[in-house]
């Protein structure tokens, strides 16, 4: 088959046959593959889409630098507030949230992993956010892409464009593997515990990624906060002694269900057993360090151009209070702009996930928009921020429809840079028909591939 020469996207569309890869058995046939190796979210498909997202090498250049410095500043924002508590307020974190950062966990890194989520455009990069907590999907990802990479459509598509997927796992490993040795560690290797509650719907990703630790020769044990045992010396999950705790539930279960976590707290505290991320990575998680980047009271602890990317790169956030504030070098009311300006503004939960909570203004009328303020400033201090509304990605790409068919969907595409130890190793992918771009809400997800023109 002759591929158009120039462009990836049109090229693998061309490779999609009306009598094989648009036919009802072969997306059975594909979903089943999907299901066999784990690439659920509860009982739903992570996948209906039939194509990868392709970027080029200058494309991951640019992200990398940038959002490397970002999670550089997370970092930096971490170690401060432990000394400038005036921080820990400007982020709004709470006081059980406190007591769990003022635990030393033994090393300085506060987010072996972490993820920022945002779009990616021909002549902008925005992020709308910083997860800096216990970012999913990885696993996923790198199990997506071995799948696209076994298609007939793919290995046709090589013949003209090369196209490499990101290696996750390993490089998630190697960054646990770090801040143990960080810590002090010496068990070589360590025996790893993910740990999370049994049933959450991410609870396949922790299936894959302990069969992939394994492989890679690393021990893996995966067990529910309340399996585990702590004799004031080791911690146990499933009979066996634990090195390193891989934290995959979130510190609002540790704070919500304090007796179920704490074996893990005391081991932690005690400095039993490794843990990344730590406590402490909840400081540039919530959504107000977006709001610590982004004015100027807080530029004492950042370097010009370290601000200069936080003003190109990073939406103009703010706790919300009533107060006046700086917007482009003018002095506004915060609550009175916001309210006739809806259409710029976003409202979000301080500390929510999945897109929970989030209002878009310019989707709401004014009624609804005010409604929404009124109910933000109402909570206590700290639980709402606004977010200056920034361009987003659209592209349309082949989807599974519901009954069977295969439409050319224009779609809004997130792509999420994850960070391990503080580089870029690759890219989470979500696609979404809506103007909120997550699984846990409906959207879909798909693999990246760096691609180029072969030599003719």
């Amino acid at each position: 088959m002759t591929l158009p020469a120039a462009d990836p996207v049109e090229a693998w569309n061309a490779l999609l046959r009306p009598d094989v890869e648009l036919r009802r058995e072969y997306w059975a046939d594909l979903a089943a593959r999907m299901r066999e190796r784990r690439l659920t979210f509860g009982d739903r498909l992570h996948c209906p889409f039939l194509r990868p997202l392709f970027l080029d090498r200058a494309d991951v250049a640019r992200v990398s630098g940038i959002a490397e410095t970002i999670a550089t500043m997370g970092e930096r924002v971490a170690q401060a507030a432990l000394e400038q508590p005036l921080l820990l307020d400007a982020v709004g974190l709470t006081e059980a949230e406190r007591s769990l950062a003022a635990i030393d966990p033994g090393y300085a890194r506060a987010s072996t992993a972490s993820r920022l989520d945002g779009f990616l455009l021909p002549d902008a990069l925005w992020f709308a956010e910083y997860n800096a907590e216990s970012p999913a999907g990885f696993g996923y990802t790198e199990t997506l892409a071995a799948v696209f990479d076994e298609l007939p459509a793919m290995s046709r598509f090589r013949q003209a464009f090369e196209a490499e997927s990101f290696q996750l796992v390993p490089a998630m490993l190697e960054a646990l593997l770090a801040s143990y040795h960080d810590w002090g560690g010496t068990a070589d290797p360590p025996t790893i515990l993910i740990v999370d509650f049994r049933g959450v719907p991410t609870w396949t990703e922790f299936e894959i990624l302990q069969q992939r630790f394994e492989a890679l020769g690393v021990p893996t044990v995966v067990a529910d906060p309340r399996d585990l045992t702590y004799d004031d010396k080791r911690l146990h999950a499933d009979g066996r002694r634990i090195d390193l705790v891989y934290r995959r539930a979130l510190v609002n279960d540790v704070i919500a269900h304090p007796a179920a976590f704490a074996p893990l707290v005391r081991a932690y505290a005690d400095r039993a057993v490794c843990m990344a991320n730590t406590f402490r990575c909840k400081i540039p998680h919530k959504k107000a360090f977006f709001a610590v980047l982004t004015d100027d009271a807080h530029r004492h602890l950042f370097a010009p151009a370290e601000r200069e990317i936080a003003r190109r790169h990073v939406p103009w956030t703010r706790l919300v209070t009533e107060c006046r504030t700086e917007l482009e070098e003018r002095s506004i009311d915060l609550v009175e702009h916001v309210r006739r300006m809806r259409d710029e503004f976003v409202l979000k939960p301080n500390d929510e996930y999945g897109g929970s909570g989030v209002a878009l203004g310019w989707e709401l009328d004014d009624r609804h928009w005010t409604a929404a303020l009124d109910r933000a400033l109402a909570d206590a201090p700290g639980t709402w921020v606004l977010q200056r509304r920034i361009p987003v990605r659209r592209e349309v790409f082949p989807m599974v429809d519901e009954p069977f068919a295969v439409v050319m969907r224009d779609v809004l595409v997130d792509l999420a840079p994850y960070l391990f130890g503080g580089k870029l190793r690759g890219f989470l992918t979500r696609l979404s028909t809506t103007g909120l771009a997550n699984v846990t809400s409906g959207g879909g997800q798909i693999p990246a591939f760096v691609t180029a023109a072969k030599e003719r």
